[in-house]
């Protein structure tokens, strides 16, 4: 089979295709390179010893698109094509929703002309909001609080809607929480452009010493150390998870949707702890204000993607900590390194 991603040469995007690669697929990938590096590709491909076919473009562009599917023999698509920041979708709600909803909308339409209806959906648990209870079903209501969480569920909305007008359709929606760590030969990993969003990276970099300290907002939540608490998933279990949904899609089960996480909460400070024992070092870190929109705790209730897909988790927090820490040791600067 040949696989379709778009957003390949990005985090999670590298990652997976190394386990397609390494599962015996082929690989064509899309990227525009505005938040990923094309050198994540090269190393994938030491890596697996395997070769990438690689465009570099927009999901917006319904030319690269139709010239992909034009020249390859695809059988199914994995989306991660897609801007990721909620502080920024803020700021640039209208950018947001062009690029996640309607590159998602084009790339659709690419794939209904060439008559490949096989589609994996990165989503996230941001769809879920502030939840009344948990841990997190997928039949929980969605209720989001910025615009990236929004684009995220319309796109879903989107999903559903082509999926009922036309049985043909599969669709896997996976919606991931936190990915964090590394592949476990520390050649690629997260490498965020200028400051991180996410905590992992923010950790690593103080640990390597590119930043002086990590801010931690809020001290006060219901939680048993006050600081916010997250499932936090290694990204190459994740990774995973997108070829039981290829498996899935072979079913032909239609629109099906699925939490992607380990179903256990870990702490701020629990994260710092830790990739201090990691790294053998110390991370310097201050108390700070709570940020707006913040929640207490979000964590998962998997069992949904066990029964149905035969996948869980394996990797531990210590696992995320150290390949993390192995990935930001070797390469300090990321790919630029």
């Amino acid at each position: 089979m040949t696989i379709f991603v778009t957003g390949g040469a990005g985090y999670i995007g590298s990652h997976t295709i190394v386990e397609l690669l390494e599962n015996g697929q082929q690989v064509v990938v899309l990227d525009n390179l505005s938040n990923s590096s094309k050198e994540a590709l090269r190393r994938v491909e030491v890596i697996t010893s395997k070769s990438v076919t690689f465009y570099q473009g927009d999901v917006l562009d319904p030319i690269i698109l139709n010239k992909i599917f034009s020249e390859h023999d695809i059988t199914s698509v994995i989306h991660f094509a897609g801007l990721k920041s909620v502080g920024e979708s803020v700021v640039q709600p209208l950018r947001y929703y062009e690029n996640n909803v309607t590159g998602t909308v084009v790339l659709c339409q690419a794939m209904a002309k060439a008559n490949v209806k096989n589609l994996v959906f990165s989503s996230s648990a941001t769809v879920y909001g502030d939840p009344a209870s948990l841990p997190i079903l997928e039949s929980f209501p969605t209720d989001t609080t910025n615009p990236y969480g929004q684009s995220k569920l319309m796109v879903e909305h989107v999903l559903t809607d082509l999926a009922a007008s036309d049985s043909s359709w599969n669709i896997a929606v996976l919606r991931y929480f936190n990915p964090v760590g590394a592949h476990a030969s520390g050649t690629i990993g997260e490498d965020p452009n200028d400051i991180p969003n996410n905590l992992m990276p923010f950790i690593a970099q103080v640990a390597v010493g590119k930043r002086d300290k990590l801010n931690v907002f809020g001290s006060d939540y219901d939680t048993h150390d006050g600081t916010g608490v997250r499932d936090y998933i290694h990204v190459v279990d994740l990774a995973i998870g997108h070829l039981k949904a290829l498996d899935k899609l072979a079913t032909n089960p239609g629109l099906v949707t699925y939490n992607i996480g380990t179903g256990v909460g870990y702490s701020v400070l629990d994260m710092v702890k830790a990739f201090e024992k990691a790294c053998g070092k110390s991370i310097a870190y201050q108390i700070v204000d709570r940020r707006p929109g913040d929640i207490a705790a979000c964590y998962a209730n998997p069992k949904k993607a066990k029964s149905e897909l035969g996948w869980a988790a394996i990797h531990t927090i210590d696992d995320m900590a150290q390949s993390s820490w192995l990935w930001q040791s070797n390469n300090p600067n990321g790919y630029e390194g």
